[in-house]
């Protein structure tokens, strides 16, 4: 069997009536994939995904049939993808990359020090960097091919761009892309707290299954799609420790021998590597209870 579709770190597989999902061990920073494997990496992503999609399966369903690969063709029953794959529901993907923030970092920090707002969405004024916004944000942005970069939009301007793909349906599966969103995040981010984990900002997916109902897809609050800070270290005004792979983008940015012209020979050292691979597993440790 030959991928359909290969992303960044997932490739995907045509089985019939539904599709098998590999996390790889692949890693990518600032949309570049990296020449680095991460062990266990592509595992720590479909196992935490499994986890979340059982927790919040009582707000929205999901496409998730089975993470055992005793349910899944010969093919898969190998060691290279025992841990690491889930068979899903076959689903027409929304073209919006659903994002919520609940603290203020990254690009929204940086957007804010510029003229106080976030994708457009005017903050009060006097946050410090880290800061825990009052409500959280919903700030979507379109999907962009391997190679580019996702652009941020508005939500009126999601409005515009789902409707150019479902007509008579733009507001409808705008709002329900924003309040799923909403709904999930909080949910999700009171569970972490409990766990000792701020989640500051993640992503979603959502896709239409044949009846037409809105489904959860893709993956879900793993280190790759989330910014996991550990609670006991938090303190505003400056940028958090992580247990994500924030931990190998401030590497990339913080080394002068990484050629920023040059992206296609980015290499992580061994001790990163293993830094990054332990904070991952550290991750799933503490949210899940459980070693992987």
């Amino acid at each position: 069997m030959k991928p359909i579709k290969e992303g960044k770190v997932r490739e995907i597989y045509d089985n019939g009536d539904s599709l098998i999902m590999v996390a790889t061990d692949r890693i990518s920073c600032f949309d570049v994939i990296l020449k680095n494997k991460i062990d266990k990496k592509g595992a720590v992503l479909t196992q935490m995904s499994r986890f979340w999609f059982d927790l919040t399966k009582d707000i929205l369903p999901n496409h998730m049939i089975s993470t055992d690969v005793k349910d899944m063709p010969e093919f898969f029953r190998k060691p290279e993808f025992d841990g690491n794959s889930m068979m899903c529901r076959k689903l027409e993907m929304l073209p919006i990359e659903c994002i919520v923030r609940g603290y203020i970092t990254g690009s929204g920090w940086a957007s804010y020090q510029k003229n106080g707002t976030v994708c457009g969405i005017k903050l009060p004024e006097g946050l410090k960097e880290s800061d825990k916004l009052p409500e959280p944000i919903y700030t979507p942005s379109t999907k962009a091919e391997i190679g580019d970069h996702d652009e941020n939009i508005s939500f009126e301007q999601s409005i515009a761009h789902l409707e150019k793909h479902f007509p008579g349906k733009g507001q409808e599966y705008a709002e329900k892309l924003r309040d799923y969103t909403i709904a999930l995040y909080k949910k999700c981010a009171d569970y972490a707290l409990t766990k000792g984990i701020i989640i500051a900002d993640t992503k979603f997916e959502f896709g239409l299954d044949e009846n037409g109902n809105m489904v959860l897809a893709d993956e879900m609050l793993t280190p790759d799609s989330s910014r996991f800070w550990p609670a006991d270290e938090y303190e505003p005004g400056h940028g958090e420790p992580s247990f994500d792979k924030q931990f190998a983008r401030d590497w990339l940015k913080s080394e002068a021998n990484v050629n920023k012209d040059e992206p296609e020979k980015w290499e992580l050292p061994a001790d990163i590597i293993e830094k990054t691979i332990n904070k991952y597993l550290q991750a799933y440790k503490m949210l899940t209870g459980s070693e992987l």
